[in-house]
């Protein structure tokens, strides 16, 4: 039987930016470990893309996606500020579409996940600039407990 795609399936080349942030992240995987600790995250490690990362705080029961940490650029091109704010009281329009859905597909697949908003498909969110997504799992307290989010825009 042949298996349907994953979600959010990482395509085969990214973008450099966002190649960059997923190597950061391999690189803070303690021995074997297949995802790394949250807590060992510095956005300011990767202080050139910082203005575009976001961290997302994870809830297991019910799960719900806090928006912890925002960058700069991410807020400007969302219009409003979001920084302490669940997904889901955040209107899904770009950069943030889809946003909800992604993280619980990276929370269920324990995998970094990956989106792209082509402005030329039709959609609710069809007219903004186009832009790329990466959702990276981090793992604290026995479970995944928060997200790294990186975007680069076209």
């Amino acid at each position: 039987m042949k298996r349907a795609p994953l979600p959010y399936a990482m395509p085969n080349d990214l973008d450099p930016t966002l190649k960059q942030v997923l190597a950061y992240w391999d690189g803070l995987r303690r021995h074997e470990n297949n995802i790394p600790f949250w807590d060992d995250v510095r956005i300011l490690s990767l202080p050139d893309l910082a203005d575009s990362l976001m961290l997302i705080d994870v809830f297991a029961k019910p799960p719900r996606f806090r928006l912890n940490a925002v960058g700069r650029r991410l807020i400007e091109r969302y219009g409003d500020p979001v920084a302490g704010k669940f997904i889901d009281e955040v209107e899904a329009k770009p950069p943030f579409a889809y946003l909800l859905s992604q993280c619980s597909a990276t929370v269920e697949s324990g995998t970094p996940t990956f989106f792209k908003h082509d402005p030329g498909k039709a959609g609710k969110s069809a007219g903004a600039a186009p832009y790329a997504r990466l959702i990276l799992p981090l793992w604290g307290d026995g479970h995944i407990g928060m997200l790294l989010g990186a975007l680069h825009f076209d």
